[in-house]
């Protein structure tokens, strides 16, 4: 399944702070048990990207380019 491709599948999104000081991206679903841990500085990381992803979309929504060159999203 790519990133552009829509799916029916359900699932539950938690994120917040272990208590080891590391950031958890915790997914549920349907046969889904998967907890994500991240480091602060790669949490941030992660945080700028989806920034980057909705603003990209905001600008397809408006029928506007979200694309640079490269072919990657822009960034601010």
């Amino acid at each position: 399944m790519g990133i552009n491709r829509e799916s029916d599948v359900a699932a539950s999104l938690q994120i917040g702070p272990t208590d080891l000081g590391m950031v958890r991206i915790y997914l549920e679903g349907d046969g889904v048990d998967l907890p994500l841990d991240f480091d602060p500085d790669e949490a941030a990381e992660i945080a700028e990207e989806l920034l980057a992803a909705a603003e990209a979309a905001r600008a397809i929504s408006k029928g506007g380019s979200a694309r640079g060159s490269s072919g990657k999203p822009k960034r601010r």
